[in-house]
């Protein structure tokens, strides 16, 4: 493939999030906050923290297996918690909401929570604008990676490089306020103090776990499950019903989380066993690692393999919190 698929038509969750409240009205119910949500947060943050003291004096080979064995998977579990709060679903206020954010950032190191909430939702209304998706790869980078096995490893590998290098192409989307200042001090503050009371191998342990989190590890392919064109059929988006689910708080259900963006994460395999006739008929992943290995070696797969549409018209960005409400109903703080 030398270019994206190019789709018409609005993003294609909205007319199945109609035939699901139409036909079956008793989702609304799943619709919520779920403050327990905020334990995970503060325990996964703890437990990398203590494996990081662990390690200040420990032998480099230790600090990489860890890192790759243990830490990525907490990492990318935080990840699935920093998605939680990006739509509001511990806390009900968005401010509560984006304080645990800054504290599911911390062992994540580089300050990325806030950025992430700015971007993700305009992911949700604008799927496939390349003006406003920031899930999209740039035209640019899409061409350099093409469909080469080598290529596509090393972009998987430093795929945090190639998110912080698409930000110039989202010109339309405000990310710096008084959040993403206290955000980025927050980090600034966390390494100095990691750096000064345990050392360089707690650090890089730590940045070692982030790398590996969205990058050349098996839970790295959920970048690639969610919306690469892996199946024909024109589908659009693609959920992962695999056991990491369980260490992933069920970030895998992506259609049904498009679908119904207001459930929490413990609810959402509910909406598959309340409609399925509108998910079993989907294709969907398994498996996360065969996943990973099938983008990097298929030549028929690559940074092209996404559907792009029509950028949406200026304004069109801020529409985001009306079509919600509208679409699912009120409580849908963003």
């Amino acid at each position: 493939m030398s270019d994206f698929v190019r789709v018409t038509g609005r993003e294609p969750h909205y007319e199945r999030t109609r035939l699901l409240l139409a036909n079956h009205p008793e989702v609304r119910k799943l619709v919520g906050n779920a403050p327990v949500t905020s334990l995970a947060v503060f325990g996964i943050v703890g437990l990398q923290l203590g494996i990081a003291w662990l390690l200040r004096d420990q032998p480099w080979w230790m600090i990489l297996l860890l890192a790759y064995a243990v830490g990525a998977f907490a990492d990318h579990a935080l990840w699935t918690l920093i998605h939680e709060c990006t739509h509001n679903l511990v806390f009900k206020k968005a401010s509560e909401n984006s304080l645990l954010q800054l504290v599911a950032n911390i062992p994540i190191v580089i300050p990325s929570a806030i950025a992430f909430r700015r971007y993700h939702l305009l992911h949700h209304n604008h799927q496939g604008d390349q003006d406003l998706d920031a899930d999209l790869p740039s035209p640019l980078e899409a061409r350099l990676v093409g469909n080469s096995a080598p290529r596509k490893a090393i972009w998987l590998a430093f795929y945090f490089l190639a998110q912080l290098l698409r930000v110039p192409r989202l010109k339309r989307i405000k990310l710096i306020d008084g959040w993403y200042v206290t955000n980025a001090l927050v980090q600034i503050a966390i390494v100095g103090s990691i750096l000064y009371g345990w050392g360089w191998a707690s650090l890089i342990f730590l940045l070692l776990s982030s790398v590996f989190a969205i990058g050349l590890h098996p839970v790295g392919a959920r970048w690639i499950q969610e919306h690469y064109l892996t199946e024909p059929g024109g589908q659009e988006t693609f959920s992962y019903y695999g056991g990491l689910n369980a260490i992933a708080f069920n970030v895998g259900y992506h259609n049904e989380h498009h679908d119904l963006m207001r459930v929490p994460w413990m609810r959402l395999p509910e909406i598959r066993r309340a409609a399925p006739e509108l998910y079993e008929s989907l294709h969907s992943h398994t498996s996360w690692t065969r996943l990973l290995i099938r983008f990097i070696v298929d030549p028929t797969l690559g940074l092209h393999s996404r559907a792009v549409r029509n950028p949406a018209p200026p304004g069109a960005e801020r529409t985001v919190a009306s079509e919600v409400k509208a679409t699912i109903g009120a409580g849908a703080e963003y």
